[in-house]
């Protein structure tokens, strides 16, 4: 497959990501402004912030840097100043969407798992203070990444496109803010994830097994539990985005690892490796997209604001034709 035939592809795909994205995202933080999916004002905070870092993944990232390269070539996006620019927020608004996903898993374990913590936790000024701390601090760590580009043309004095030095690869300060990056997005989050959902389960399982123990088999098999069945949607909840993040993200981790031991530089690559990096971009940026569609099938109030938001622009068609008519 030909350079341009894979270039071609990404295009599209990127395209049509975007042109579905960026909608359903925008979807989803209307609905959940509105308070009323029967959700927790701090979980309701936490799935905001993760809807708006996606939108903000998508805009930077997509539209304005791979979209734009390919649509509208030689556009001031891509004099390197501004190019390097959105690159740092692109960097940014993708570390916010990882890291918020692990502050929700976190907000959810201390739900379930630490009462006592939760009282002082769980609240929504809470969530606004940890949403800003993090996003704050994610976006001061990126800064660096300004100055690791450089022009690969000058044009009548203006800098154009953005190459990475080449010095990025190989002076030790760089190779150290290249691993630090990795690390802190995601190869932590995975790790901080996996084991806080596995101790959500755990502790799921054992006071499951209390709670039947003390209101005997009898009545567990014939009365429902009210509390029980909270903490089931919201595990469901959970582990649905956490586990779509670990899957799409995987193979950007895998590929990251690839590189990193076998020491292949990116310009190197070969088809196959050319490819695997891609797709683990592809699958990385899907992320993007998925979570809104998972609230769609988890939550019941979610479907039923989301079915009201389709339907309003028709009735409102309807009612409009109806009036002039009458």
């Amino acid at each position: 497959m030909g350079h341009t035939v894979k270039q071609q592809i990404e295009d599209i795909y990127y395209t049509v990501l975007a042109a579905v994205g960026a909608p359903v995202n925008l979807v989803a933080i209307m609905i959940l402004c509105q308070g009323k999916c029967s959700l927790s004002t701090c979980t309701t905070r936490y799935l905001l912030a993760m809807a708006m870092a996606d939108l903000l993944v998508i805009i930077t990232e997509l539209i304005l840097f791979r979209i734009s390269s390919y649509y509208f070539q030689g556009s001031y996006l891509n004099i390197t100043p501004v190019c390097s620019v959105n690159i740092v927020l692109s960097r940014a608004a993708t570390d916010c969407s990882v890291w918020f996903t692990v502050i929700f898993s976190f907000d959810r374990f201390v739900a379930i798992c630490c009462q006592k913590l939760k009282t002082r936790y769980c609240t929504e000024k809470t969530a606004a203070v940890v949403i800003i701390t993090t996003c704050i601090l994610l976006c001061f760590k990126n800064v660096p990444l300004y100055f690791a580009y450089e022009p690969t043309s000058i044009i009548n004095n203006v800098p154009w496109f953005c190459y990475t030095k080449p010095s990025y690869f190989t002076e030790p300060g760089w190779v150290g803010f290249d691993w630090f990056d990795t690390v802190l997005t995601p190869l932590l989050p995975f790790g901080l994830i996996l084991l806080l959902n596995s101790l959500t389960v755990r502790h799921i399982l054992v006071s499951s097994r209390v709670r039947k123990g003390l209101r005997g088999q009898n009545d567990a098999g014939n009365h429902s539990d009210p509390e029980m069945e909270s903490r089931r949607k919201s595990v469901i909840l959970l582990f649905t985005i956490s586990g779509s993040f670990i899957l799409l993200w995987l193979v950007y981790v895998m590929h990251f690892l690839y590189y990193s031991i076998t020491g292949t530089d990116h310009g190197d690559y070969n088809d196959s490796e050319y490819i695997f990096r891609e797709v683990a971009f592809m699958l990385r940026n899907l992320s993007c997209t998925t979570n809104t569609f998972i609230y769609g099938v988890t939550q019941s109030k979610f479907r039923e604001q989301l079915k009201s938001a389709v339907k309003y622009p028709i009735t409102s068609i309807i009612q409009l034709i109806n009036k002039q008519n009458n």
